[in-house]
Parts: structure tokens; sequence; C-alpha cells
């Protein structure tokens, strides 16, 4: 028998208008280019809340949409079409689950208030990301990496069941527990949560995460436990003076870095990077850099490191700070990847993963773009954030997520306020991530230098012929091999199509 979560209160759902005060600051996002304006919020309080809420929906024929922490850079979750919008920032739990003998996290959480509660509670924690204000409801969904996922994995790896709600055939709501035991009739709908991506197959109302083949019954062992101190180091180079010999320079050595220093046998498993390469009305090119310092050699790893990326780099750093910090501490210092403002601003997103480094040829495109001197925006830029490692130790069916060959994630971004400047940066970003792959169609195809990108930086211009001439449809990016098998998912547990969006995965014939 399937394994089901059926309602167990008769509360009524607290749903809000476009008369309430409150709907304004319900239907906004992080990426301000996006609003909904659904007949009714739902704030959701419960799993009986969330059947009620999808229940009503589908009854009246509204377009179901869901939000966690608002993150979304794309329409997926703020839409015209969206009449329904389902809040799960109210489900923010975390608790053990001695029966399962697995941590039980509600959508609703924040990354930080996840990572201050698994630490302080019992010592644990999860290799997710590092802006704190991000909700674990589509960042799980996605697959979810951070500074901790080349020695831990994607966060997807700790996954061992997933509370959905979902909508039969005939439009009934359910709850269902789906787990990864092998005898669950249900296990294909956890393993679609795997990387699948938030708002395909149903409500989220609760996640349960435990180390893969952890035994024992203490909480305390059963996820992994952080360093006790990290080593920091923070560089910034002038872009006055950065020529494109010293731009090209610092690129390819961080790269190559990567690319030599990612297997899983590396003793560099437990530093982790990032290179921020902004235009250069910003100033300064940075560099974050993190390592466990109880690590073997940990001090002497850091240092070599850091002369491989500087080797024959010119330019002088204007600002290098290295420190040592408690972990938990250290998740709080602000380094590059934080949501720093954009709940107020307009962003445009696109992202690749990078199995080696880019041809000279690209890097020099790069270089021409964040240099030039028609477009100034010091919110523009290109990160190349720190991967491989054990992350790549799975199988690429093993969950939903294929990408498992990686060294880098790389992300181009914009951010602005005007919307009267909508088209200048969207054409900016757009042209320059077109030109960087423009030998590929304009996209990073699965090839000896990229594989695809990842469904929580999504861009729907993968599915525009004007920016993807490269003949391979978007879902491909995302999924690779994995999509077939999550159509069949999709038309097992959507039959209705309930839960679609801009980049929604469609049920399989």
């Amino acid at each position: 028998m399937p394994l089901s979560a059926e309602p167990t209160t008769d509360q009524q759902v607290l749903a809000v208008g476009p008369e309430d005060p409150r709907y304004a600051d319900l239907t906004r996002g992080c990426n301000q280019r996006f609003i909904s304006k659904p007949d009714k919020v739902y704030l959701i309080r419960s799993t009986a809340d969330a059947v009620q809420a999808v229940q009503e929906a589908v009854d009246t024929d509204r377009r179901i949409s869901v939000r966690s922490g608002g993150h979304c850079q794309e329409p997926l979750v703020d839409s015209e079409e969206v009449r329904a919008l389902l809040d799960m920032s109210e489900l923010r739990a975390v608790a053990f689950d001695a029966e399962r003998r697995a941590f039980s996290i509600e959508p609703g959480l924040t990354l930080g208030e996840m990572y201050r509660t698994l630490y302080k509670q019992w010592g644990v924690t999860l290799p997710g990301g590092s802006c704190p204000s991000v909700g674990i409801g589509g960042h799980i969904a996605g697959g979810a990496y951070g500074p901790l996922s080349r020695r831990l994995g994607y966060l997807v790896d700790y996954l061992c069941a997933v509370e959905v709600v979902v909508v039969d055939a005939d439009g009934t709501a359910r709850a269902v527990i789906a787990t990864d035991e092998a005898d669950d009739p249900d296990r294909e709908l956890w393993w679609a949560h795997t990387g699948g991506g938030g708002g395909n197959f149903g409500v989220v109302t609760r996640y349960w995460l435990r180390t893969p083949g952890a035994r024992g019954t203490e909480p305390g062992e059963l996820l992994p436990h952080p360093p006790q101190s990290v080593l920091l180091g923070y560089v910034v180079w002038p872009w006055e003076g950065m020529d494109e010999d010293n731009f090209c320079r610092l690129v390819k050595n961080f790269v190559t870095w990567y690319e030599r220093n990612s297997g899983p046998d590396s003793p560099y498993l437990d530093l982790y990077s990032g290179l921020l390469l902004p235009h250069r009305s910003a100033g300064g090119i940075i560099m974050n850099v993190q390592m466990d310092a109880g690590a073997p050699n940990a001090a002497e790893l850091f240092r070599k490191f850091g002369e491989a990326v500087l080797e024959g780099v010119t330019v002088m750093p204007v600002v290098v700070e290295q420190r040592e910090l408690p972990w938990y501490r250290a998740t709080l210092w602000n380094g590059l990847y934080t949501s720093g403002g954009l709940e107020t601003q307009r962003s445009k997103v696109k992202a690749a993963d990078m199995r080696a480094r880019y041809t000279d040829e690209q890097v020099a495109t790069s270089y021409r773009y964040l240099t030039s001197t028609e477009y100034a925006n010091p919110s523009t830029a290109l990160m190349f954030v720190g991967f491989g490692g054990m992350v790549n130790e799975r199988e690429t069916d093993a969950t939903a997520i294929p990408q498992r060959d990686s060294i880098l994630k790389l992300v181009y971004s914009a951010s602005w306020i005007d919307p009267a400047e909508d088209d200048k940066h969207l054409t900016f970003v757009r042209e320059w991530y077109r030109d960087v792959h423009a030998s590929t169609g304009g996209v990073p195809i699965s090839n000896g230098i990229t594989d695809g990108t990842y469904i929580n930086n999504p861009d729907r211009d993968l599915m525009d012929p004007r920016w993807n001439a490269s003949g391979v449809p978007w879902y491909t990016f995302y999924y690779k091999d994995n999509y077939p098998r999550l159509q069949r998912i999709k038309a097992a547990y959507d039959p209705r199509g309930v839960f679609r969006h801009a980049l929604s995965i469609e049920p399989a014939n």
C-alpha cells in the first residue's frame, strides 16, 4: 500500500485576496520583473492546508503556483497565468523523525535557518547553497549544492523521503509520502524530487534527509558534521591595469586548478572557492576561498591554491584577507553569494556547467563584454563557482539531476532597478552568453567543455531559437537522458497537468 498523509484537521486554509493589505507583499518574489496577480494567496501552515488549497484550485479551475523562498529568476512561480499561489513560507519546522531515522525539514525554511537549527541542535549540516534567504522548497527539488559539495556531494544525495500533494486523474488532491526504499510503489516520485525541479509534480510539504547508508539511531550521526573551523580567504584585484592578458591568465589559472584537483581522491576536496568577474564599472575582481582548517595539511594546501591562481598574473591584489573562523560563524560571513538586495531589483540569470576550461577565444569574449565602454553596470558579472569532487561519484541516473562530471558551475547575471532599462540589460547578458558559446549555437551543449546547465538557474531563452540555435531541446540542458523518465513520472502523478510553468516537464504520451 502506498504511504499517504491524509488531512487530519478541519482548520480552514488561510487565504489572502487583492483587498488584503498583505497581498502586495505576498505576490512578489525576488525578481521584480515578474509579479503574480492571483485571485488568492494561500498561506500554507500544514499538509492539510496544502491539500485543501490544491483541491479548491482544481475545483475552480485556477492555475496553481507554489513559492517557498521566492528566489526563482524566471516566471516559473510568478506569472500572469497564476490564479492560486500557495505560499509555503510558514512551513519552516526542522525535527528529527525517530521512526524514519531522518531529519524532517519543511519547505518554507530558509537555508540560513536550516544551517542554524541543524548545527545548534544536533551538530550536523547539509551541503546546500550560500545565500541564507533562499527557501528550501525549490532549492532541494532542483538538486542543491554549495561550499561543502566537493566533500559531501549534492544536497539531494541525502534525500530519503518526500511528502507531496498530488492530483489524481479524477481531480482528487491527496498527500503521498514517497521514499527511496526499493519496494516503495511511489519510489519514482521520490526520485523525481532529487533534481527534477520545483513545481512539476505537486506541492512538497516535507523532506526527510539522512546520510546514505547511515546506521544507528543517534541523530548526530545521521547527517554529516561540518568542519570545526575553516580557513577563509578574500582577494580583490583592481580592474585598473587588468589588461586582456592578465584577465585571461587569471581565469585560466583558476579553471585549470579545478581541472587538476576535482577528482574524488583529490587532497583538495575540503577547499571551495568562487571567482566573481563583474563589469569593469564595479572596480574590482573578487575571489573567495574556504577550506576545512582540520583537513590534513590544510594551511599548506590553502597557500598552494593561492599561488596557483596568482601565477603569472602581474596585477597585484588591492585586498588580501585571510582568517580562521568557526564553521557556523563563517557561514554568516559576507562572501560573494548572498541575495544582497535583489528583492527590490530586476534581474536576469544564465548559467552553465563546466567540464573543462573555456577556449582562449571564449575567455577573450568575456573580457570584451566585461570591459565594454558602451555598457556600464557594476551589478553585471560572471561567476565561477567551485564544484567537482565527491558530487561526481554517483551515476548520472542515481538522481534526477544528471550533471555528475562538472568541475565548476558558471553563472552570468545582471540586476537593475528601472523597468525602462530591461531591454538594455537583457540584450547585453543574452548576447554575451550567446557569443561565448557561439561555436555551439549560443548555448552550453554537452561537449568537452560544458555540460548543459542547472534547473535552479532556469532560463527560458533555451526555448527560443533566437538564443538557442543548437537544435538541442531546452530540457536536455537540464535533464539530459533523465528527461523521458521524468516525463513518465509526470504522467503518473500529474495526469491532468495541474502543476505547470514556463519550463515544466511535459508528460509522456
